[in-house]
C-alpha cells in the first residue's frame, strides 16, 4: 500500500482547487503527494503545500482518512496495482495569498464550495471536502 497526504487549502470562505496537468486531459484536484520514508503524514501535507503551491502554513489533521485503488492511467507508484491510503489536512491560506504552482499543475481557482465539489475530479476528496466545509 502507498501512503499519501492530502491538503485542502481554505482563504476565508473559498477553497483552493488545483488542475493537474500531466495526465490525460488532466483532471481538478486539491494539493496532495506520496509520505516519504522517515515523514509522517503531515509532514508530507506540509511539504507538498509548500513543493506545490509556494505556501508555508501549519497543517490540521483531518480524521477522515480515505483510500482508493489508482487508474492504470495514474503513473507509479500510484499505478503498481496496489492501494493507496490518503491522510487529509487543512491549510488556511492568508487573505492576499495566490498560490505559485509547480510543474504538476497547470492552474488553479479559488472557489466557493459548490463549484469546488463540482470541479474535484475524484469522488472520495469530494466527499472529505463536503464533510469538513
Amino acid at each position: 500500500m502507498t501512503h499519501e497526504a492530502l491538503v485542502f487549502v481554505r482563504r476565508g470562505d473559498e477553497w483552493l482547487v488545483v488542475h493537474r496537468a500531466p495526465e490525460p486531459g488532466g483532471y481538478w484536484h486539491s494539493l496532495a503527494g506520496g509520505v516519504e520514508s522517515r515523514e509522517s503524514a503531515a509532514q508530507a501535507a506540509a511539504r507538498e503545500l509548500e513543493e506545490e503551491a509556494r505556501l508555508a502554513a501549519g497543517v490540521v489533521e483531518i480524521k477522515a482518512p480515505l483510500s482508493y485503488v489508482p487508474e492504470d492511467w495514474e503513473p507509479s507508484p500510484r499505478g503498481n496495482g496496489g492501494g493507496v491510503n490518503v491522510e487529509c489536512f487543512l491549510a488556511e491560506a492568508p487573505s492576499d495569498w495566490e498560490p505559485e504552482l509547480d510543474w504538476e499543475h497547470d492552474d488553479y481557482r479559488w472557489c466557493a464550495l459548490g463549484e469546488a465539489l463540482e470541479l474535484l475530479f475524484w469522488p472520495e476528496p469530494r466527499d472529505v471536502l463536503w464533510g469538513i466545509a
